[in-house]
C-alpha cells in the first residue's frame, strides 16, 4: 500500500463519471512495486470545473490522466500539446513541464498494442466519435485500415469521417458494408442494461471485435461476440497499455511495471 506523506507526489485521472476507472489501481500498484513517493487519485468534475483544475494542477506540479467525456475539452483548455495531441484534438495524459500542462495522447499506442492481439483486418467498423474514437482513427491509419463511422447521430458520423480523411485515414459514415473488425468507442457497457453498441446483425461477416470498455468478467457485448465464434477483448489490455505508456510521462526514466498493472486490473475487476 502507497505511504501518502507530506512530500508524496499527487497524480490524478479527471473524468465525469470517474468511479469506475481502474487507472488508480493500476498506477498505485506500479508505484507501490517501484517504492516511489506518490499516489495517483480520481477526481470527478464535470466540464465547467476543467478550466479551475487546469490552473490548480498548474500550480502545484500535478500530473494525471483524462476519461471520458473530457478528453477533447481538456485538448482545447491546454495551451501546451504534443504533436500527436494537436493532431488528435484529444488528449488522456498530461504532466507539468516549464510551469504549464503539457497534454499528450498515450491511447493510440495503447490501443494498438492491445488490438494487434487480435489481428483486426479492414475494414474497421467504430462506434462513437469523441476523443476515444479519434484514437481509433490514428490506429486505422497506422494499419492502413479503411475506417466506418457509427453514430446516433449521421450529421456527427459524417463530420467524424470527414476529420478522419483530413488525417490521411480511408474513413466514411457507416453504410452498411460487411466489416471485418468492429471496435466500441462509447461508453456503452459501463452500466448494467445497456444495450450493444452494435446490433447483432451488424456483425455479420465480422471476424474480431475490441470494446474499449472494461469490465469484471468482461463486457456483455464481449461476451455475446465471443460465443459467436469472434475474436473479441475488452478494454483492459488498452487500459495496461496506454497506462504505462503515461506512466513513463510521469516518470521519465522510469520504466512502467506492466505485470504489476495488468495484475492490479484483473485484482481490482475481481477476475
Amino acid at each position: 500500500m502507497t505511504r501518502v506523506q507530506a512530500t508524496s507526489r499527487v497524480l490524478v485521472v479527471v473524468g465525469d463519471p470517474v468511479q469506475h476507472s481502474l487507472s488508480p489501481a493500476m498506477h498505485n500498484a506500479a508505484i507501490s512495486a517501484l517504492g516511489l513517493d506518490a499516489v495517483y487519485v480520481p477526481i470527478r468534475a464535470d466540464a465547467v470545473a476543467l478550466p479551475h483544475l487546469i490552473k490548480a494542477f498548474e500550480a502545484v506540479s500535478i500530473a494525471g490522466n483524462v476519461t471520458l467525456p473530457h478528453k477533447l475539452a481538456m485538448a482545447q483548455l491546454l495551451i501546451r500539446l504534443t504533436a500527436a495531441a494537436q493532431e488528435l484534438g484529444a488528449i488522456n495524459t498530461f504532466f507539468p513541464e516549464g510551469g504549464r500542462l503539457v497534454g499528450d495522447n498515450t491511447d493510440v499506442a495503447g490501443l494498438l498494442d492491445a488490438l494487434d492481439r487480435l489481428e483486426p483486418q479492414s475494414p474497421w467498423l467504430v462506434v462513437g466519435t469523441g476523443g476515444s474514437a479519434r484514437a481509433v482513427a490514428a490506429a486505422a491509419r497506422a494499419r492502413s485500415a479503411r475506417l466506418l463511422v457509427r453514430s446516433r447521430d449521421p450529421a456527427r458520423a459524417t463530420t467524424f469521417a470527414a476529420w478522419a480523411r483530413e488525417i490521411g485515414v480511408d474513413a466514411h459514415p457507416d453504410d452498411g458494408q460487411s466489416a471485418a473488425t468492429a471496435i466500441n468507442a462509447t461508453p456503452l457497457g459501463l452500466r448494467a442494461g445497456d444495450p450493444p453498441p452494435v446490433p447483432a446483425d451488424r456483425l455479420d461477416g465480422c471476424h474480431a471485435v475490441f470494446d474499449l470498455v472494461y469490465a469484471p468478467n468482461e463486457t456483455a457485448w464481449v461476451r455475446s461476440c465471443r460465443a459467436r465464434g469472434l475474436r473479441a477483448a475488452d478494454g483492459r489490455g488498452m487500459l495496461v497499455a496506454q497506462g504505462a505508456y503515461a506512466f513513463e510521462r510521469f516518470f521519465p526514466g522510469v520504466a512502467a511495471p506492466r505485470d504489476i498493472m495488468a495484475a492490479a486490473v484483473r485484482q481490482a475487476l475481481g477476475d
